[in-house]
């Protein structure tokens, strides 16, 4: 497994139990490649006394107990130097291990009631709103906002929206949507004020499975546009 030099970090508290390596600000492939090796290297390698690792976009969040970084100084400073340690030596790569997983998706009509808008916003027709999505070169940047929503990058520029103006109230789980340059899916009915474009039969968090998330960062995605009879049928 080869090492790659991490690009200028930074290192910030947030309280006293958790503090922040950021990898830069601005969503990139190569800086969530980077923020999911190094979160990827803390769970292969654990340091005594922390607790979790949390991968964003840009940043990895780190909570531990302070009690375990007591002696050479406050318990930040000290896990900071074991950071800035780690980082100096070069991270691990991972990539040998990402995953494609393919999405099936009914687009438009009932499933994606914002597909014609969207359509019409891009001056494209629907039918090349869906082809321009499916070809998109989707990657999981992070999961957030609820239990195994997936923030996926790499949507094709020409379809590039903002959000809707008023959010719903009530989207349904499985619903796939799309705002500025990324495309989310619903995990579960929330509201939300992404522009919806279909709905996938596949659900993405189940609470008592050993592996309650659908996804994880770094997966690749194709989406599969499917009928609403095959829809039905896999729902």
């Amino acid at each position: 497994m080869t090492m790659h030099m991490a690009p200028h970090w930074r290192i910030d508290p947030v309280g006293d139990r958790c503090l922040i390596v950021e990898f830069g600000r601005v969503v990139a492939p190569a800086i969530n490649e980077t923020v999911r090796d190094f979160a990827r290297q803390l769970l292969d390698e654990p340091i005594a006394g922390v607790v979790d690792v949390v991968p964003a976009f840009t940043t990895v969040a780190i909570h531990y107990r302070p009690e375990f970084f007591a002696e050479g100084g406050s318990p930040y400073d000290v896990l900071s130097r074991q950071l800035d340690a780690l980082l100096v030596r070069g991270i691990r790569r991972h990539g040998e291990d990402v995953r494609t997983v393919e999405i099936p998706v009914c687009y438009g009509g009932e499933f994606g009631p914002d597909l014609d808008e969207v359509a019409a916003a891009c001056g494209l027709q629907p039918a090349q709103v869906i082809e321009r999505h499916i070809a998109s070169q989707h990657v999981v940047y992070m999961l957030g906002f609820a239990p195994g929503f997936p923030y996926i990058g790499g949507l094709d520029p020409s379809l590039a929206m903002p959000r809707r103006s008023t959010p719903r109230t009530r989207i349904p789980a499985g619903s796939v949507a799309i705002a500025s340059d990324q495309t989310s899916i619903y995990s579960l009915e929330t509201p939300g004020g992404w522009n919806v474009i279909g709905r996938t039969p596949l659900k993405l968090f189940d609470a008592g499975s050993k592996a309650p998330c659908l996804l994880r960062a770094g997966d690749r995605i194709r989406f599969v546009p499917v009928s609403a009879e095959v829809f039905g049928s896999a729902a």
